[in-house]
């Protein structure tokens, strides 16, 4: 439903939603054809089985019913990655399945668990927050890595979280999105909605972009990635 053809060109790692939230065989398809004629990395992108909330509303699951969630999706991702010569490299959750793996210790032993279970050499993208290390070092314990990511467009707390989507001023505009990544690059910090500086060792940026200003965007943030190596 987006222009994911003009965003391709501008990424190097694409989140597959993987039916759960939203997207469907034929846009997974369309979509691993787009990431590979761009060569662009790929991802599961699971969720917990809201489409009608777009994955944004927790859900109260087992052990069981969440690890069952996500082998089904990533195998979906997988399995349609394969019939296009790909191979699947990592998993990220999405919306509140991401949001609560962060703040809930059970939910990221889940996750983790599950994808090392499922394939070891699956990595695990998470949010880059002040407890990285432990996260890191969890995941080792687990035999998989992680992908620590930072967001352009989202307001921090101190805790390195991001700030709830129901609060003003949590989702960036553009000016405060490009000085984000600007600082990001520079000094590896972020602002937190209190003022404090936050030091974020991350690997990874997340944008979004699914209308013709989110893809202007974008292409700014790419340029200032591009210009900072070198």
């Amino acid at each position: 439903m987006g222009l994911d053809d003009h965003v391709m060109p501008h990424i190097d790692m694409a989140n597959i939603a993987c039916g759960f939230h939203a997207g469907d065989s034929d846009v997974i398809a369309n979509t691993l054809v787009l990431a590979k004629h761009n060569a662009v990395e790929v991802g599961a992108h699971p969720s917990y089985p809201d489409k009608q909330g777009f994955g944004r509303r927790s859900m109260a699951l087992s052990k069981d019913e969440l690890t069952n969630c996500l082998h089904y999706q990533i195998a979906a991702i997988e399995g349609m990655a394969k019939v296009h010569g790909l191979t699947l490299s990592y998993v990220k959750p999405h919306g509140a399945l991401y949001n609560d793996m962060m703040v809930d210790d059970v939910i990221l032993h889940t996750v983790m668990e599950a994808i090392a279970c499922y394939s070891p050499s699956l990595k695990l993208m998470i949010l880059a927050t002040n407890e990285a290390e432990q996260h890191k070092q969890l995941a080792k314990q687990y035999g998989i890595r992680v992908i620590l990511e930072a967001f352009a467009d989202r307001q921090y707390t101190d805790e390195g979280r991001l700030v709830s989507r129901n609060i003003a001023g949590s989702v960036h505009n553009k000016v405060a999105i490009l000085a984000q990544v600007k600082q990001l690059l520079t000094d590896g910090t972020v602002t937190t909605n209190s003022g404090k500086k936050l030091a974020l060792n991350a690997d990874s940026l997340c944008v979004h972009g699914d209308n013709a200003d989110g893809i202007a965007l974008i292409n700014d943030i790419k340029a200032l990635c591009i210009s900072k190596k070198t």
